[in-house]
C-alpha cells in the first residue's frame, strides 16, 4: 500500500462549529504496514480544557498553556503529512478538526480520509465493539500507552489498519490493499462487502 498518515487529535470537544478546538494532534506516516516516520505535539489554541476532558486526557490547561501556538502546530503537521491519503478512528471526527483548524491558518485538505471504524464493522463485524480499545483488544494487537492521548491512539489506529489489510488479503485474496479500495470498502454495505472485493480481483 501506498504511504498514509494515520493521524490522531485530542479536543476541547466533539466540534468545532460549537467552539471546541484541538489540544494534541499526532501524524504517523505509515508505508506497507510500518509506521516510518512520527509527530506529535500538544498545542495552544487559547482555550480552557473542560474538567471532563482533563479527567479523559489527561491534558491539563497547564500543558496546552506551555505548548506551541496551534497556528504553528497545524503549519508543521500539515506540511508533514503533506499530500499523503489520510487514515484515522472514527474519521468524521479527526476530518472535521482537520478541516477546521486548517482553515484558520487559510490552507485546505487536498486528500481523502480513510476510516478504520468504518472498516472495522466491515471487515471485523464480529468484534464485540468497533471502539478503538476494544478493536485493538479484540485483534490482540499492542497497546501502546494511555488511550486518549494522540500518539498513543494514532500507533494503536496504524496497528488496526495494518490488521484489517491483513484480513482482507488473508479472507479475501485481496493482493493489494490501496486507499482508494479502503475507501470503497468503507462506502459498501456489509452484506455486499465479498461481492464489492470479488469485482475488485476481477477487476485487477
Amino acid at each position: 500500500m501506498e504511504a498514509v498518515a494515520v493521524i490522531d487529535f485530542e479536543t476541547t470537544g466533539l466540534s468545532p462549529a460549537q467552539g471546541d478546538r484541538a489540544t494534541e494532534i499526532a501524524a504517523l506516516i505509515v508505508h506497507d504496514g510500518k509506521v516510518v516516520d512520527r509527530y506529535q505535539s500538544l498545542m495552544n489554541a487559547g482555550v480552557r480544557i473542560p474538567p471532563y476532558i482533563q479527567a479523559l486526557t489527561g491534558i491539563s490547561d497547564a500543558m496546552v498553556r506551555a505548548a506551541p501556538p496551534a497556528a504553528e502546530v497545524m503549519r508543521e503537521v500539515a506540511d508533514f503529512v503533506g499530500d499523503r491519503p489520510l487514515v484515522a478512528h472514527n474519521a468524521a471526527f479527526d476530518c472535521k478538526f482537520w478541516d477546521a483548524e486548517l482553515a484558520r491558518i487559510e490552507r485546505r485538505r487536498r486528500q481523502e480520509f480513510a476510516c478504520s471504524l468504518l472498516l472495522s464493522r466491515r471487515i471485523l463485524p464480529q468484534a464485540p465493539s468497533h471502539k478503538l480499545g476494544a478493536l485493538v483488544e479484540f485483534a490482540g494487537l499492542p497497546l501502546a500507552g494511555r488511550s486518549h492521548r494522540a500518539l498513543a491512539d494514532a500507533e494503536m489506529a496504524a496497528s488496526l489498519l495494518r490488521h484489517l489489510e491483513d484480513e482482507l488479503r488473508r479472507r479475501y485474496q485481496v493482493r493489494e490493499v490501496s486507499h482508494e479500495l479502503l475507501r470503497r470498502i468503507q462506502g459498501t454495505p456489509k452484506a455486499k462487502l465479498a461481492q464489492c472485493l470479488a469485482g475488485h480481483r476481477q477487476a485487477r
